[in-house]
Parts: C-alpha cells; sequence; structure tokens
C-alpha cells in the first residue's frame, strides 16, 4: 500500500503541474505536437515512455477493483504508448495530429481531475 500511496502522489501531482504548465503557456501544445513530428525526439520520448512503464510496472502491478488500479494503468499505458512511437513512428505521428486537434482539450481537464483524484486519495482532502 505504501508504494500505492508514493506513485499516486507521483502522478498526481505530475497532471497537476503538467496542466498547469500548459494553461499558463498555451504555446507549449502546439510546439509538443510540432517536436512529435520530428523523428529523434519521437525516438526519445518512446525510450523514456517505455523506462516509466516499465519502472512503473514492476513496482506497481495491482490489478484490484480500487483506485490503485489507475497507477497500474497509467504504467501500462506509458509502455504501450513508447513501444508504439518506437515501433511505428508514421502512424503514431497521424494519431498524435488526429487526437491533437479534438480531444486534447478534453484529455487535459480529464487529466488534471484525475491528478486531483490521485492526491485526494493521498492525503485524503475530500471523505466520501
Amino acid at each position: 500500500m505504501v508504494k500505492s500511496i508514493h506513485l499516486a502522489e507521483f502522478w498526481g501531482w505530475y497532471l497537476i503541474i503538467f496542466f498547469g504548465l500548459i494553461i499558463i503557456n498555451t504555446k507549449r501544445i502546439k510546439q509538443m505536437l510540432d517536436y512529435v513530428k520530428d523523428e529523434k525526439f519521437l525516438l526519445l520520448i518512446s525510450f523514456i515512455a517505455i523506462i516509466i512503464g516499465l519502472i512503473n510496472i514492476l513496482v506497481h502491478n495491482i490489478w484490484s477493483s480500487d483506485w490503485r488500479v489507475i497507477i497500474t494503468l497509467f504504467g501500462w499505458i506509458a509502455l504501450f504508448k513508447g513501444i508504439m512511437f518506437f515501433s511505428f513512428p508514421e502512424m503514431a505521428k497521424r494519431q498524435v495530429e488526429r487526437f491533437s486537434t479534438k480531444w486534447l482539450p478534453y484529455m487535459l481537464i480529464f487529466l488534471f481531475f484525475m491528478g486531483l483524484y490521485l492526491l485526494n486519495k493521498v492525503y485524503n482532502y475530500i471523505i466520501y
């Protein structure tokens, strides 16, 4: 349970900080999307995603019916995204372009609330 708390704290703060930085400097979204078009950057991102995903899975591969499964899913999603970006860069570029124009604002809001939810589990701000 201690690992779950620490990883929930990490992912929660990461998502909140990332959302805050994107809201403060919205030009970064376009920059990040432009970087994905560069093969070298895509390769670097894929390595980082694979490393983060593997570490998360090796430390926390808990398939329970409570909030801890979210942490496990983050690890698996990072691993699969990293493998996809590394193995199929052209498909990854097309996916990012399709996704970014339509769904990115909604995804950012969803991830913000996911970060709040995880931090709530760590710090018990709201009791329900």
